[in-house]
């Protein structure tokens, strides 16, 4: 019994600490579920779309090849070329920008991060949460603030898609509320699936083999349970004499 209670307390405690550890990589938000699936190829290529539109002026995304890109995307060098490579680079170079650390500091007062692991440090749920969580606030030199990440400096760059949200507070000064005040080209349903196919990408970029070391995992659980079977046949040949 006093191992069974060891056990049950050491479990609570890790499940515990890892709640701990959510709650910190949040920063204390409730996060919207992104409900990605980085399997969708055609939900990638609309997230690949809206990133080189809309992210890669400021943003980029180093560790990534635009070649690659395409072939695990299904695109065509001709497609690549002429819908995501607004730079006009090779074919095979690198989500770069031609923007200068220098002209960011200056304008921006910080260097805009990369986002080729962003998927992976943040999580999609957050990013999700951050790229729809925008509202308004004069006080910002950039018109806007943000649920996920209070005092962003970051400009809401979807806010024509998105519209113009207005945030209701409660008493101790945290948002209770975001609703559309002056809406965008997009309904809330258009936008939230956008945000959603490039918070896919953003996944995607972060871990580009994640879709084959999970089929691999698969296929290792299923050789591993054939083996079992083989292997408690076995014993019972060995043992069978034994009484």
């Amino acid at each position: 019994m006093k191992n069974l209670s060891k056990y049950i307390s050491i479990t609570a405690l890790v499940f515990s600490v890892l709640s701990i550890q959510t709650v910190i990589a949040s920063g204390g938000v409730t996060l919207k579920s992104a409900n990605i699936n980085v399997s969708d190829k055609s939900s990638l290529q609309r997230g690949a779309k809206l990133f080189t539109d809309n992210c890669l002026s400021c943003h980029s995304a180093k560790f990534v090849r635009f070649n690659r890109v395409g072939e695990d995307l299904g695109l065509t060098e001709k497609q690549v070329m002429e819908n995501l490579n607004h730079l006009g680079v090779k074919y095979g170079a690198t989500m770069s920008i031609s923007m200068t650390d220098e002209y960011a500091k200056e304008t921006f007062g910080a260097i805009p991060p990369d986002l080729s692991l962003v998927g992976r440090s943040r999580g999609a749920d957050w990013l999700y949460t951050y790229l729809t969580g925008f509202y308004e606030d004069k006080s910002k030199t950039t018109g806007f603030n943000n649920t996920a990440f209070k005092d962003v400096g970051m400009p809401n760059v979807l806010w024509e898609l998105q519209g113009i949200q207005k945030a209701t507070f409660d008493d101790h000064g945290a948002v209770t509320h975001l609703e559309v005040s002056k809406p965008g080209t997009d309904t809330p349903e258009e936008f939230n699936a956008k945000v959603r196919d490039l918070v896919n990408f953003l996944a995607y970029i972060s871990e580009p083999r994640q879709v084959e070391r999970k089929i691999l995992g698969y296929w290792v659980l299923a050789f591993l349970s054939i083996l079992l079977i083989f292997a408690y046949v076995l014993k019972k040949e060995y043992w069978k004499d034994v009484h």
